[in-house]
């Protein structure tokens, strides 16, 4: 494993990359690091890829944006572009969780020559819809609670999960690990305000001009009620051929299991070399 730095618009993203092969990029979700798409797992390097991934500006070891709104899917696009140059990889297959989802799908309806093949984990984008006043007032108050009161305070903005009771205790110790991991959280409580407001298309009808191998991991909404499954499955009927994996009744996500998310990601890879 080597550890690797890209600059970009006055951001450092800090990255790593292990294995050797046809290249994969991960891009993780909000509040998260580079460590969260896989989870750990090494099995797509044991496969025969070589595997990238990096920090978003502002989240894990990446600098800050030079402005508190700089965190919009054209700055995220363009950062994964910039990952793409350094690591000299013209068409690469993509994985990404949330934000790294939408990241990726803005390259791909922008710079499709790029693109081999697309893995869409939990989205949760939906359009003009999800400029609801409310919607965006909480994840002021995320921002809010993580800028003045660290951790902590997050997670008395977050609230009790809502998600089964077994799975509560689970949720937030993840979510402190998570924010643990980040060496400059004002940032992160920046893009908790910038993100949300920033739109990776206008419309999920724009989907329809990918053209590469693709999945779409919808979690079920019992689970992870903040990617709605219903998205998920929007996406997938609008990108054409796409493959839906969703959840099996009564398990943990497939999008929480690295080791079930490096098999759909290695199917996609298998296709778009065939």
């Amino acid at each position: 494993m080597s550890d690797f730095e890209v600059h970009r618009d006055g951001v450092t993203l800090a990255g790593e990359e292990s294995g050797e092969g046809p290249a994969i990029v991960l891009l993780h979700g909000l509040t998260a690091t580079r460590r969260y798409v896989v989870m750990g797992s090494t099995s797509l390097q044991r496969a025969g890829h070589r595997v990238i991934s990096y920090d978003a500006r502002g989240h894990g070891r990446s600098s800050p944006a030079a402005s508190p709104d700089a965190y919009g899917y054209d700055q995220l696009g363009l950062d994964l572009e910039a990952v793409l140059d350094y690591a000299q990889v013209h068409r690469v297959v993509l994985a990404g969780a949330s934000m790294g989802a939408h990241t990726l799908l803005w390259l791909a309806l922008r710079r499709p020559e790029r693109i081999a093949g697309l893995v869409v984990i939990t989205p949760a984008f939906d359009g003009p819809a999800g400029d609801d006043p409310g919607r965006l007032a909480r994840w002021d108050a995320l921002s809010l609670g993580l800028r003045t009161g660290g951790v902590e305070g997050f997670i008395q903005a977050y609230g009790e999960p809502d998600v089964p009771p077994q799975w509560r205790e689970t949720v937030l110790k993840v979510i402190r690990q998570r924010l643990s991991l980040h060496q400059h959280p004002d940032a992160v409580a920046d893009a908790l305000a910038a993100v949300p407001r920033s739109h990776p298309f206008d419309a999920v009808s724009e989907l329809a001009a990918i053209t590469v191998p693709t999945a779409v991991v919808a979690s079920d909404d019992y689970a992870d009620p903040g990617h709605p499954r219903a998205v998920g499955e929007a996406y997938a009927a609008a990108i054409p051929g796409a493959h839906l994996v969703t959840d099996e009744p009564g398990k943990s996500p497939v999008a929480w299991q690295g080791s079930q998310i490096s098999k759909v990601i290695a199917e996609i890879a298998d296709q778009a070399r065939s």
